[in-house]
């Protein structure tokens, strides 16, 4: 038997000839066969409104009482949307996200899902109701209502349709998930600003992930991770139209024949800095500690090298948690003898590709974009499959542009179903086949929300070269990896940050140990030649361990966990890099394993 939940973001229930179209959606997949489960949002700007009247009683609403308040949105969509199937001449029944037994932590105004009963939402499937859920909110173990934060309704669905898949109880094993909204799927980047933007058949489960963390407005990350770990296949579609939208599903071959599916802009970033903070272990423990306990993820982390017993240590968090990270970090700063600066008129502009891992010379293309487009880069950080650089407010737009056309994804890829010579000798899959591609559920559904780490791993293959006092000048970037990639040389990690009040960078990149050598001397001869002022430091050894799983970037409790552990063990971290899917740092090459023994005890559990 098949269940398809669908969900209706505001834009989609804005109007009562809205609410009526999406009903006739519902109503058509029950007369397709399928059994329905319907998720919705509050209507247009309701949510915004009703903060904005909690704000003229208190500046400062108590959380509990704005989850109260903020949950009776999404009611009058449920109701309104019941009555419309009803008036259609189809059962359907409406239910709050307490009634249908969604439980989450107590986390006011950002909680998370712990688990979700099936028997209510089963017994009127069973009596052929059309069920309509209230998205974006629940009830925590105390019987307090609580709201899911930003994505919530998306978040609400995509976790029905896991449950729905995976309980023992549930008769569906077949369970699809249908976004609707104001736009007709994921584009390889947000075409009000590069109109040439490209709409993506499908796209990975992991490059979904980093273009939603980066402001790609279609799906919030959360919703994501729900997605990954349970295995459900989400269409992101249109409202307005049946045009055929985007399929998020596991990875194939066919999306890795490209470095790069599509770039984004976080437009609403600010970077916050530690400048002299005492470089010894369980530093970087505390300073995340204090965040993570205000439940902010942190992104972009870097690290300089310590200098005379200090360094500096910087991460971007969104502008309008910036207040609270501040209020955080300043009783440590003044323990540490540091000083907290911070800017609050940024952009982060990423590019975002699975087929990174197995493409030279990604970075130096990126780079050169961003060179020629004349935007000054204040900081770089990499993941797995992503690229990001700060950069001003005002150069956000151009930057974006530059990097869309460098990569040409203003260029239409093959349809799935047509075979390609430039991507033999393997086809390109049909759509069937990719929505066919199983993975293993690695989620929980007694704590669906919880990290999941699918694998604690130490890299002993590479070696790190830092160049200090270089110009904080983006043609810097471009010419040395236009070198490095030049020579074949393949690169992993990147750090880059301008240091606070100069004109000087510190940068920082990762090699194979066999090529360590070859790259310290190109980044010499560049410099000499180029800025005879900076320095060259090659460390032939380093180590790298990692965790990666699903959620550690969002589940703040992740760094702070694996930078205490390494702490307890007196291991000082030279290098950090944050993904969606997975946080590395970088040690001496002789600590390495006692960090791996120390991560792989510290998240045993997981």
């Amino acid at each position: 038997m098949r269940l398809v939940v669908q969900k209706f973001g505001g834009t989609s229930v804005a109007t009562a000839e809205r609410i009526m179209a999406a009903a006739r959606r519902a109503i058509r997949a029950r007369q397709q066969g399928n059994q329905v489960i319907v998720v919705v949002s509050a209507r247009g700007d309701t949510t915004d409104e009703l903060i904005a009247l909690a704000r003229e009683i208190t500046e400062n609403p108590p959380s509990r009482e704005l989850d109260m308040l903020l949950s009776t949105g999404e009611q009058i969509s449920i109701a309104l949307m019941a009555m419309a199937i009803q008036s259609l001449g189809y059962p359907a029944i409406s239910f709050t996200g307490a009634q249908i037994g969604i439980v989450t932590d107590s986390f006011h105004t950002k909680a998370r899902i712990k688990n979700i009963s099936t028997q209510r939402i089963l017994q009127a499937l069973a009596e052929g109701q059309i069920v309509i859920v209230a998205g974006f909110q629940g009830v925590d173990e105390h019987y307090n209502i609580t709201t899911l934060g930003r994505g919530g309704s998306d978040t609400t669905a995509v976790a029905l349709a896991a449950v729905m898949k995976h309980d023992p109880s549930s008769p569906f094993r077949e369970v699809d998930c249908e976004i609707y909204t104001d736009v007709d799927g994921v584009y390889t980047t947000d075409p009000r600003i590069v109109p040439e933007a490209q709409k993506l058949p499908a796209i990975s489960y992991d490059e979904m992930l980093e273009l939603a963390s980066l402001g790609a407005g279609v799906m919030h990350s959360r919703s994501i991770e729900f997605a990954k770990k349970f295995n459900v296949p989400v269409m992101v579609r249109s409202s307005f139209s049946d045009v055929s939208g985007t399929w998020i599903v596991p990875e194939t071959e066919w999306m890795r024949q490209v470095p790069v599916c599509g770039a984004a802009i976080a437009k609403e970033e600010a970077r916050v800095s530690l400048v002299g903070v005492p470089d010894r272990p369980g530093v970087s423990h505390r300073i995340f500690s204090a965040i993570a306990d205000h439940n902010i993820a942190v992104d972009m982390i870097g690290q300089n090298l310590g200098v005379a017993g200090r360094a500096e240590v910087g991460f971007t968090v969104l502008r309008n948690e910036l207040p609270t990270t501040l209020t955080a970090l300043r009783q440590l700063a003044a323990e540490f003898g540091a000083d907290v600066r911070y800017e609050d008129n940024v952009s982060k502009v990423s590019i975002v590709g699975s087929g990174m891992r197995t493409h030279t010379g990604v970075a130096e293309q990126f780079f050169r974009a961003l060179a020629d487009a004349e935007v000054h880069v204040k900081a770089v950080t990499t993941g797995d499959i992503k690229i990001s650089a700060l950069v001003d407010k005002q150069d956000g737009p151009r930057a974006l542009r530059a990097i869309h056309q460098a990569f040409g994804l203003h260029q239409p890829r093959l349809d799935y179903s047509v075979p390609s010579a430039s991507v033999a000798p393997e086809r390109q899959p049909d759509l069937r086949e990719l929505l066919a591609t199983e993975l293993p559920v690695t989620g929980r559904l007694e704590a669906m929300e919880d990290i999941v780490v699918s694998d604690i791993s130490l890299d002993e293959t590479q070696g790190r070269i830092t160049l200090l006092d270089v110009p904080a000048q983006t043609r810097v970037l471009s010419e040395l990896f236009a070198a490095i990639a030049q020579a074949g040389i393949n690169v992993d990690l990147i750090v880059h940050s301008v240091r606070n009040g100069t004109t000087l960078a510190e940068l920082s990149f990762s090699v194979p140990r066999a090529e360590v050598g070859h790259a310290a001397e190109l980044a010499r001869r560049l410099t000499q030649q180029r800025w005879p002022q900076a320095q060259v430091l090659a460390d032939p050894r380093i180590a790298v361990v990692s965790v990666t799983g699903v959620g550690v970037r969002t589940h703040t409790g992740v760094a702070r966990r694996m930078f205490g552990a390494l702490a307890a063990r007196n291991i000082n971290i030279a290098m950090i890099s944050t993904s969606e899917i997975r946080i590395e740092v970088v040690v001496d090459a002789d600590r390495g394993p006692d960090a791996l023994a120390a991560l792989r005890q510290a998240f045993s559990s997981c």
